[in-house]
């Protein structure tokens, strides 16, 4: 009893304990749930009708279309801006497929594999044309091939070949892209015709095209210009900019958040005495090739960007500059250091030597080996004495266990090179300079090589020149100072104001860009400025960024956020200038159609102060351009269509750049053409087909579509 009592006394402090024990761990729930959720969220590049994707499956379509493309283009590099347009043919792709599968799912559109197979069987679509799977004798895509392959594909044993199970797997994956995207534009296609199927034309619509197209009218024109009258002498209230603001809301709707951002960007440059450090390392490197030093030295030594490997090469494995430089230049003959700005560098030349040699030379070759060195060489020299004495190259070849066969070997396949040893050196220079027929034994540290040369063919001019070539770059204690006082700055402006204030006090420029988007790959078109990008749109308005190192590590950068536009309507401030041209234009044209009120006539009007001239062949579907506005006025156009031959328009018709009244003077076909009602029933069809291909943008509107992959890429 005297426990229960106790425990009534500090009932309220229990239940207050025990509260706060179940909160604890329903909060500890609670958090993990969010923090797990926020994980997610941080591992999405984006959502497609709700349907999200993650990074990893992102760059796992990234990675299969960069395989496609190292097979049709045979490229295993891609710049950085390639690769960046291939991020978005991605993305762009797969927003794309989602929503169109979305909508052919509601209606039921599906691709059949009997669909698919008459694809195939017609052989005809650009993608099919451009796999292994097309005959070289018919040159047309052969179905046979590719059945053929995908049964050696699924019969080959791994473990008994890896390195062809390797090649399959390849050639595997990029018919599976082959045919994901064809069953994909089967169901674009489909899908294309049936909204072009709810346009149809008829005859009385197809009458009415052609006419709009071929009659043709000439017209006089009674033109005034908005531009006759004063902007000054137009008032422009808030009033007035709200009501049009409010009258034309909807053209004023975005559909993707954009930021205005005001930055800073500075570019490090070499100073004057990183320049004249660099000078001299230049004149030293030509004092040294001027006085007959090893070249490959003095261009290792300079630590040029170009390597010496002595072989002969043709103009187009030179840089550019050097290319311009080289047919000028004598034997022997050093260039004074010189700049090119293209590349940004220091360069000095040497002409080695220059020979007219093959750019193509067909050869065979025997490999000799032996126990030892000396054993091979002594057999290579009984079978060069063999082969000199008549025997047949192939022949003796298959006795030592090679087929001897003849290939060729051009110029690009070796001269861009970045370093050549002596024993390939040896051979390439053989193969250059040998006549047709003519044989070499090469001795080598391992073995010999028995080499003949069958055939030369496409005889240019090939060099052997030392180049140091070397980027004019800032020193370490130049991007020090750089980045210390670019440091200093960016401490001393925390506030948009102080930003600009000591803009000017530091020798820095402060500019403007507005709406940036988050598809953007870089800011302000400066390289690697991810972080930076994230920054814009992970910040509020007025903030201001760390400092950025940036571009190719000779950037820094500093960034204001000034404002925020998110979906929706953009306020009126940021259309305030739009809308004051739009209400200017309005009043312009009520002065001018009161000053023209009453005009029955050409004549009158150019007595009201218009300017008057003939203007003809307008037609319906063409706007005509006025040269009395400078400006294309389509309304025109359909007005002068609408009025009969002889007639006055009183009515004054309001156009882009001016007020205008007309008579038409003469209305007549087109000579020459002929009103076809079929041809222009298809034509209209056609017309609508195109119309259909637009539909992906009203989809993409409401598809709910989310981009985050400025914080990945």
């Amino acid at each position: 009893m005297a426990v229960l009592g106790s425990i009534r006394k500090r009932g309220v402090i229990l239940v207050v304990i025990i509260g706060l024990g179940l909160f604890a761990f329903i909060a500890e729930e609670l958090f993990r749930s969010c923090d797990a959720q926020s994980n997610e969220r941080r591992q999405q590049v984006g959502e497609v009708l709700g349907k999200k994707i993650s990074v990893q499956d992102f760059q796992k379509l990234v990675d299969e279309y960069q395989e496609v493309i190292k097979i049709t283009q045979g490229r295993d590099n891609l710049t950085e801006n390639e690769l960046n347009r291939l991020k978005d043919e991605v993305w762009n792709t797969y927003v794309n497929n989602q929503i169109l599968n979305s909508e052919a799912k509601k209606l039921g559109i599906t691709v059949t594999d009997a669909e698919l197979q008459d694809v195939l069987r017609e052989g005809t679509n650009p993608m099919l044309m451009q796999s292994p799977f097309v005959n070289q004798q018919t040159g047309r895509f052969d179905a046979s091939m590719l059945t053929k392959f995908l049964d050696d594909y699924k019969k080959l044993n791994a473990a008994q070949n890896p390195q062809m199970a390797e090649q399959y797997q390849v050639l595997y994956n990029y018919w599976n892209f082959i045919e994901k995207t064809l069953r994909q534009q089967i169901l674009t296609e489909k899908y294309q015709r049936l909204l072009a199927g709810c346009l149809i034309s008829n005859p009385v619509s197809a009458k009415m095209a052609f006419d709009d197209n071929n009659v043709e009218n000439n017209i006089q024109l009674a033109s005034v210009a908005y531009s006759s009258i004063n902007d000054k002498d137009v008032t422009v209230s808030d009033a007035d900019l709200k009501a049009k603001y409010n009258e034309n809301k909807d053209k004023y709707k975005q559909y993707f958040e954009t930021r205005d951002i005001k930055y800073v960007d500075f570019q490090v440059l070499p100073s004057v005495v990183d320049r004249q450090a660099l000078m001299q390392t230049m004149k030293e490197a030509y004092d040294a090739l001027q006085s007959g030093n090893t070249p490959a030295d003095v261009v290792k030594k300079a630590q040029s960007q170009v390597p010496y490997t002595g072989i002969a090469v043709t103009k187009k494995a030179l840089p550019r500059d050097i290319m311009a430089k080289i047919d000028s230049l004598a034997v022997g003959e050093t260039t004074a250091p010189f700049e090119t700005r293209l590349d940004n560098t220091m360069n000095v030349i040497k002409l080695i030597s220059k020979a007219e040699l093959p750019d193509s030379v067909e050869y065979r070759m025997i490999q000799v080996g032996g126990a030892t060195a000396d054993e091979a060489h002594k057999r290579a020299d009984s079978i060069y004495a063999a082969l000199s004495a008549g025997a047949e190259f192939e022949a003796l070849a298959k006795k030592y266990g090679q087929e001897g066969s003849k290939q060729w070997i051009t110029s690009a396949m070796y001269e861009n090179s970045s370093s050549v040893d002596a024993d390939t050196k040896a051979y390439l220079e053989a193969l250059n300079t040998l006549g047709a027929n003519e044989m070499k034994n090469i001795s080598f540290a391992q073995g010999n090589i028995i080499l003949q040369v069958t055939a030369r063919k496409a005889m240019v001019t090939k060099y052997v020149a030392a180049i140091v070539k070397h980027t004019i770059d800032f020193s370490k204690e130049t991007y020090s100072a750089a980045y210390n006082k670019f440091s200093q700055y960016v401490s001393e402006s925390q506030t948009l104001e102080a930003l600009e204030k000591n803009a000017a006090k530091y020798g820095f420029k402060v500019q403007e860009r507005k709406d940036v988007f988050n598809s953007e790959h870089n800011v302000a078109g400066v390289r690697s400025t991810r972080d930076a990008m994230k920054w814009i749109f992970d910040s509020k308005a007025g903030e201001i960024s760390p400092l950025y190192e940036c571009g190719d590590n000779d950037h820094l950068m500093v960034v204001a956020l000034t404002k925020v536009h998110p979906v929706g309507y953009r306020d009126m401030d940021d259309v305030k200038d739009l809308l004051k041209a739009e209400v200017m234009t309005d009043k312009k044209f009520e002065q001018i159609k009161s000053k023209l009120a009453g005009v029955s006539n050409v004549a009158g009007a150019k007595g009201k102060g218009a300017v008057v001239s003939d203007v003809n062949l307008i037609t319906f579907n063409a706007p005509v351009f006025v040269s009395a506005t400078g400006s294309s006025e389509p309304a025109l156009s359909g007005a002068v269509a609408g009025t009969k031959q002889g007639q006055f328009c009183n009515r004054v018709i309001k156009g882009n750049g001016g007020a205008y009244m007309f008579q038409v003077v003469k209305k007549a076909q087109r000579s020459g053409v002929k009103f076809d009602v079929k041809a222009m029933e298809g034509q209209l069809q056609q017309q609508a087909l195109q119309a259909a291909s637009r539909f992906m943008q009203e989809l993409y509107l409401k598809a709910d579509v989310v981009d985050n992959r400025y914080l990945f890429f």
